[in-house]
């Protein structure tokens, strides 16, 4: 097979998930951005959303992510964000109360309206996954 990415997805009390990939497509802020081997150096920032994985065996791994960076290098993709959770260590029921809870913190509120994005984004993983 030809060149692969090597991939770790890190949260900040631990490595998420590590492996080679054929491409990753994650969410920046400047939109969406999809990585093949052999993709121009970049950094860019992350928001919070959802990070897709197809790996080398030709699985898709789906993960919710926090906000942070997405680092390209030398087939090396490096992404780091405060919290991460791979879709199948999401439970749905859970992450449907949290934005309930979250919508009704309070709509002015910029803690409230991090938390409706990350719930999104778990919401997102799991059924993107499903």
């Amino acid at each position: 097979m030809g060149d692969l990415l090597q991939v770790e997805l890190v949260a900040a009390d631990r490595l998420v998930w590590s492996g080679e990939a054929t491409m990753v497509i994650a969410r920046t802020t400047e939109g969406d951005v999809g990585v093949l081997p052999n993709h121009a150096p970049m950094l860019s920032l992350m928001i919070e959303g959802v990070v897709d994985v197809q790996t080398a065996e030709g699985e898709t791994q789906v993960a919710a992510v926090d906000a942070g960076f997405l680092s390209v290098a030398d087939n090396r993709v490096s992404i780091l964000a405060e919290r991460a959770d791979m879709s199948h260590d999401i439970d749905l029921e859970t992450a449907r109360h949290d934005l309930e809870r979250a919508k009704t913190a309070g709509e002015n509120d910029d803690e409230a309206a991090e938390a409706v994005r990350r719930a999104e984004a778990r919401i997102r993983a799991v059924e993107r996954a499903g």
